[in-house]
């Protein structure tokens, strides 16, 4: 475009806004849409991007170049971190209470879903029951796909022991070693940076190179940066709102690509380390990759769009903010259908004076779980890791249901394994008499 006169651009002033048509637009976006009467596209963009100017502020982050990246701040950002800092750090509506009463299930659910989902984000192709019983009960991988959901939930649990240490290069390249053990082509690979520049971000449609990361010469530097900006506090300057430190230190990682497999599982894992060490504990319920699994290509779009506009991660931020925000309302639809699935459950108990109170918390969220999956096999130990028990009690919470008849008792080896009947709420509506 060609330079602007002063009076082409008294012409633009009305058009600065850093949000045409109320969104933060990359030019990809804003030049298929129709420009204002009397202006170009190209100066449409110029005003937008003179008005972004004022907002943007560096960061102690660098690109290829040497750069810095920089972000702003402009109304969704705040709006969503708004949303955030109310439902994931405070008490929050009916999810809270149910949470606090029943955290260790719905806590291990959520290490499942997440450690499955990101998984499945980078070619793990075990589906989500047969994984999820794996972990539930305890047995070990059988294959490629079921070894790296294994090793994404041993990590993710890992991390939660860390939140209140700060990040050094060792924790990641610990945290790394215990996401790709025994899953990479080489496994001199797992948990050393990568030793070559041939790891590249390609389009998988036609395996055309999207990001070219920083050599491997700079990573451990580029590394203990990042690290330092993780441990950062609000004294720090500028002032980065601790979401926004989490999403970048995601963001990163997928940049600077340090190793040679495994980088989005690790960028992934530590946004969950940095929000609980910021206190955020609701986001160790939630999955944000099953919401960026729903959109992967929005996903590399918003690594695209900053890597495209002079460094600006605002297009990432407000992707990641508004899949952090998806995965909490994710939350709450399934705290609220669980609750009131075991509200039914209990109701339908409580009809039968014989049977009211006969059955205590664990054994009402197992009914319920078996009446919507027919055929499911219950095993002691599994039932004993869902809900922190003693191995003797989760023992006695299955024989006394199959003693009801509302579990199907066999065995296997020396062990006993009990399986939901097809016909359970019949046989829950014979005992209760309805």
């Amino acid at each position: 475009m060609k330079s602007l006169t002063p009076a082409r651009m008294v012409e633009l002033l009305p058009h600065m806004t850093p949000l045409p048509s109320g969104k933060y637009l990359h030019w990809d976006e804003l030049r298929r849409r129709p420009a204002p009467e009397g202006l170009s596209h190209a100066e449409w963009w110029a005003a937008v991007a003179l008005s972004r100017k004022p907002l943007v502020q560096p960061l102690p982050l660098l690109d290829k170049q040497g750069q810095p990246f920089v972000f702003a701040t402009p109304s969704p950002v705040t709006i969503d971190l708004h949303h955030i800092d109310r439902d994931a750090a405070g008490q929050i509506r009916s999810a809270g209470t149910a949470l606090q009463s029943d955290s260790h299930r719905f806590l291990i659910s959520s290490l499942i879903e997440e450690a499955i989902t990101s998984s499945q984000l980078e070619g793990a192709a075990t589906t989500r029951n047969v994984a999820a019983a794996m972990l539930r009960s305890g047995r070990k991988p059988r294959d490629h796909s079921e070894r790296m959901i294994f090793n994404n939930y041993r990590a993710m649990e890992h991390l939660r022991s860390l939140r209140n240490e700060k990040l050094t290069p060792e924790h990641v390249l610990a945290l790394h070693r215990m996401l790709s053990e025994d899953t990479l082509d080489n496994p001199q690979d797992v948990g050393c940076y990568r030793r070559s520049d041939d790891v590249h971000v390609v389009d998988v449609r036609d395996n055309t190179a999207l990001h070219v990361p920083p050599t491997n010469t700079e990573l451990p530097e580029r590394m203990q940066r990042l690290c330092d900006f993780a441990n950062a506090d609000e004294t720090a300057q500028p002032f980065i709102h601790p979401v926004v430190r989490a999403i970048l230190l995601h963001f990163m990682i997928g940049y600077d690509h340090p190793f040679a497999d495994g980088n989005g599982r690790t960028a992934r894992a530590l946004f969950y380390w940095s929000m609980a060490r910021s206190g955020y504990w609701l986001m160790e319920y939630t999955s944000i990759s099953h919401i960026l699994r729903m959109a992967p290509v929005k996903y590399m779009r918003a690594y695209l769009h900053t890597e495209t506009d002079k460094n600006d991660t605002t297009y990432f931020l407000l992707h990641q903010l508004q899949t952090i925000r998806r995965a909490i309302a994710a939350l709450h639809e399934y705290v609220d259908r669980k609750v009131r699935e075991q509200r039914e459950t209990q109701n339908l108990l409580a009809t039968s004076m014989a049977l009211r109170g006969r059955f205590n918390h664990r054994q009402l969220a197992l009914l319920d779980h078996a009446l919507r999956n027919a055929g499911e096999a219950y095993r002691v130990d599994a039932h004993q890791r869902s809900h922190a028990v003693v191995y003797q009690t989760a023992r006695s919470d299955l024989l006394a249901l199959a003693e009801w008849g509302l579990l199907e008792k066999t065995k296997q080896g020396n062990a006993y394994v009990f399986y939901a009947p097809a016909d359970l709420r019949d046989r829950l509506s014979n005992l209760t008499g309805t």
